[in-house]
């Protein structure tokens, strides 16, 4: 599939000038860090609604609390932080999940990748990048840092590759829509602005990203993206 120039799903959200609120859970083991954070993203006119320890903590709360952005530390430890994305996303599909740390390793950050996180925030990022990255999110953006775009694509590639499934799924049968809805996912559009580009309901837009995710056999639109950027990868075939 060319490359297209124009916008890419893994590049950094850059800052915003319009700050609008956003209910945020948060969740981080360091209470400093917690009440820290939650006190600058109140100050830039979000609304940190709750805040908590654990995932397992958290999930007790969400329900209740009804967030529309999780805001989650990657180094829970052994691997709880991915399982916590699965369990939130299972339990409320309708919240989004930005993953805070340091740069993972590439298992780690694919795990994530794979449980349904929406964007990822690295740590010594300043606060414009993390409230532009929020509201990116809250737009139905996936944000990544500019950092780590070549490690992602590069790395699930590699892991679809070692598995035998490239040919696979380019062998999957796609309509001409399902095509251009995913070569616009590879651009980094939102459901908005795809229905724009393509002249549809943002509805009938959310349709066929379920229908891609369904016959791809995969969880996340940056699966979908990833899948669009592998190197050599055939387009699918059309319907």
């Amino acid at each position: 599939m060319p490359s297209r120039p124009r916008k890419r799903v893994a590049a950094e959200a850059t800052p915003s000038t319009l700050t609008r609120s956003v209910p945020l859970f948060l969740i981080d083991d360091n209470r400093l860090l917690r009440d820290g954070l939650s006190a600058l993203l109140s100050a830039q006119g979000l609304s940190v609604v709750a805040t908590a320890r654990t995932g397992q903590e958290a999930l007790r709360e969400v329900g209740r609390m009804k967030p529309q952005l999780v805001l989650l530390d990657s180094a829970l430890g052994d691997r709880e932080g991915a399982r916590f994305v699965q369990e939130i996303r299972l339990a409320f599909p309708d919240i989004k999940v930005i993953v805070m740390g340091l740069l993972p390793a590439h298992d780690d950050f694919v795990d994530f990748i794979k449980a349904g996180v929406a964007g990822f925030i690295l740590k010594d990022a300043t606060i414009e990048v993390f409230v532009s990255t929020i509201l990116a999110v809250a737009d139905g953006m996936s944000v990544l840092p500019s950092l780590l775009t070549s490690t992602l694509f590069t790395h699930v590639a590699a892991q679809a590759r070692a598995r035998g499934k490239r040919g696979a799924k380019s062998a999957v049968r796609m309509t001409t829509r399902e095509r251009q809805v995913i070569e616009s996912i590879a651009d980094g559009l939102s459901n908005k602005e795809i229905a724009t580009r393509l002249h549809i309901a943002t509805y009938t837009v959310k349709s066929h990203v379920h229908n891609i995710l369904e016959k791809l056999a995969l969880h996340t639109r940056l699966e979908v993206a990833a899948f669009a950027h592998e190197e050599g990868a055939e387009p699918p075939v059309p319907a």
